[in-house]
């Protein structure tokens, strides 16, 4: 029997699964988060992606993040998988689509080789560079969870079979364990696991009795990862701009303390993301790191935090 060659759907589709096969595998993930180019030239992104190939499972790509306009994130994850050859997980914020963009993107993503999506609602414009721009949220986070599950099983959002083949991408949903209602974070974490999440990423992390609490006391109760968030903070200066400008993000003064101090703020960050690394290793099942503009500098935080090249990573 003549064995028929596969699909460029098919090929797409079995390219990128080293991030499922990790989390499958209870391996330690690490994610990293790229923003895609305030214009038409990927060239920078790409460069900086590049620089972390080797070092961590899969990069994520953010969605006009802070409502400020980017290249589409689909775009920018082909860009990324096809000359680099790394993988993705891919943002899809509610914000600025309806539930018939939100379908498209979302089956176009797949036909193109993306596996890995990170549904999010969406931060609001009014934080963004076009604060008059109308919002969509057509759909919030768990909605659009429950909508990629309907794809994956062939169906649309009317539950209508899709003629031309449905998806197979890992669902992923964000999470803040320092939200001020427990009950409320306990609820929203039921609520995604219930809509098909399999791995969650935190927000910025800096209280990690916190993040123990919630890992033990709310997520153990599934067996699906939580990434913890790691960011590079750059200085003092960068830590209250966080404080005042970053919905949900408080630094505490002791860490701005310790940057001010610091003969080389930048070199004081790198050392306090890496010990936060350690910290969160012995917390939850991994770190989604995000270094803003300063992508090049992750090798050197995990070299700090003592992570190696994953031998199972491409």
């Amino acid at each position: 029997m003549i064995e028929q060659p596969q699909s460029i759907f098919e090929q797409t589709q079995n390219s990128f699964n080293n991030f499922r096969r990790a989390i499958a595998g209870k391996e330690f993930l690490i994610t990293a988060e790229v923003s895609p180019p305030k214009g038409s030239d990927p060239s920078h992104m790409l460069a900086q992606t590049r620089s972390i190939k080797g070092r961590v499972h899969a990069v994520n790509i953010t969605d006009s993040s802070r409502a400020v306009m980017s290249m589409s994130p689909v775009v920018a994850s082909v860009l990324i998988q096809q000359q680099i050859g790394m993988e993705t997980v891919c943002q899809i914020a509610c914000r600025d689509r309806n539930r018939i963009g939100l379908q498209g993107d979302l089956l176009g993503a797949a036909a193109l080789g993306i596996t890995n999506i990170l549904a999010l609602t969406g931060d609001p414009v009014k934080a963004g560079d076009f604060p008059d721009a109308r919002s969509v949220f057509d759909y919030e986070s768990v909605r659009l969870l429950q909508l990629i599950q309907k794809l994956n099983q062939g169906l649309d959002a009317n539950s209508k079979a899709l003629p031309h083949q449905g998806t197979n991408l890992l669902a992923g949903a964000a999470i803040d364990p320092q939200s001020p209602s427990w009950s409320g974070l306990q609820r929203r974490f039921e609520r995604k696991i219930n809509a098909g999440a399999e791995f969650f990423q935190s927000q910025l992390i800096t209280d990690f009795d916190r993040l123990d609490k919630f890992v033990h006391q709310i997520a153990n109760q599934s067996d699906k990862p939580i990434l913890a968030g790691i960011f590079l903070i750059k200085s003092a200066k960068n830590a209250l701009f966080l404080n005042k400008y970053v919905p949900g993000v408080k630094i505490p003064e002791h860490m701005i303390d310790r940057l001010a101090k610091a003969k080389s703020p930048l070199q004081e960050g790198i050392a306090i993301a890496a010990e936060q690394i350690q910290t969160a290793r012995q917390i939850c099942q991994g770190v989604h790191i995000m270094a803003i503009k300063a992508e090049h500098l992750i090798p050197e935080i995990l070299d700090h935090a003592g992570i190696s090249i994953n031998p199972k990573v491409k």
